[in-house]
């Protein structure tokens, strides 16, 4: 049978940090088994933000494929490409934007959020107000059929799902209206209790140093309930018990939670335990990571080659498109 398609992307920040691993990289790399994966870096949203300086978006791509690859994402298996590297993304994005009603951009809940909480960058510009329509662009250029999203994530698709169903009116069935695949994504908290971001500098990179993981969770905030080592405490509301969760045996997670309401253990010996952890899942990653820094070649040519898969269909999709608007010279 057919491989149902997926299709998502990240901005490129550079190095990914944990949350971004937790969040969403694990998960893809799990779905790559199952599914036909579209994973693109989506350096045309960076510019909507950061058109003033694009010294770094082709360094992060970079290394923020090198992440990718290190997780284990399989380029014989998913299509990995480069937003910009595809044309035809800025050709159905003008498409597109004839037939989606200004109103829809002006109410989309993050984008009024972000201009009120955004002050150090000007984004009252038209292509961020327009960022929903080239998210729909990049979905559906490959006729996306699911969109992996984590509960809170799904009204984010709807629009998408709004200019699918308004073009299709229009021209007739081109595109699948895509649909919402739930993914169960922990939301990492940082090391000061926030979530995990680079805007907060509360976050540990995938690639970083051992000796360095420990140190910054040495410095974790725990529950502000033990001031000393006696005290007992409660692990639910404790952000070092939230990385119990996800990287500890159930023996140790046992251990903490009784270690911690009784004071039986300090909260220097619970982060030993979780670092020691972490750092297991962050050691075959960082092996694989430097062996794709040794061959940057290998990486641009992955790059390209995917760029390459993903242009042939899209023109296969716009090829349909401009037939539907009839403007097929």
């Amino acid at each position: 049978m057919t491989k149902k398609r997926i299709v998502s992307g990240m901005r490129p920040t550079g190095k990914l940090h944990l949350g971004n691993y937790e969040g969403a990289l694990h998960n893809w790399v799990r779905l790559q088994q199952d599914y036909d994966c579209f994973y693109f870096v989506a350096d045309l949203h960076a510019l909507t933000s950061d058109y003033a300086d694009t010294s770094a978006i082709k360094q992060n791509t970079v290394d923020m494929v090198i992440d990718w690859l290190a997780a284990g994402l399989d380029p014989n298996v998913s299509t990995i490409f480069v937003q910009s590297l595809v044309p035809q993304h800025a050709e159905l994005n003008l498409l597109l934007s004839n037939v989606t009603p200004l109103g829809w951009l002006e109410r989309v809940p993050t984008y009024k959020e972000q201009r009120e909480n955004i002050h150090d960058k000007d984004i009252g510009n038209y292509a961020f107000l327009g960022y929903p329509v080239l998210m729909a662009s990049d979905i559906l250029m490959y006729k996306g059929e699911f969109v992996p999203v984590g509960k809170d994530q799904v009204a984010h698709l709807e629009i998408t799902r709004e200019i699918t169903r308004r073009f299709n009116g229009f021209y007739g069935e081109v595109f699948p209206e895509p649909q919402p695949l739930l993914t169960e994504a922990p939301v990492l908290p940082g090391l000061d209790g926030r979530k995990m971001s680079k805007s907060y500098d509360n976050y540990l990179q995938l690639s970083e140093d051992p000796a360095s993981v420990r140190s910054r969770i040495r410095t974790m905030v725990t529950d502000p309930a033990r001031v000393r080592r006696t005290d007992p405490g409660n692990p639910e509301i404790c952000p070092v018990y939230s990385f119990h969760k996800l990287y500890s045996s159930p023996e140790t997670l046992q251990r903490v939670n009784e270690g911690c309401r009784t004071a039986g253990i300090g909260c220097i010996e619970c982060k030993t335990w979780m670092t020691d952890n972490v750092l297991k899942v962050l050691e075959p990653i960082q092996a694989r990571r430097r062996e794709f820094e040794a061959r940057p070649d290998d990486v641009r040519d992955i790059i390209i080659e995917g760029s390459r898969r993903a242009r042939e269909e899209a023109e296969r999709t716009m090829t349909e498109v401009r037939k539907a608007i009839k403007i097929d010279w």
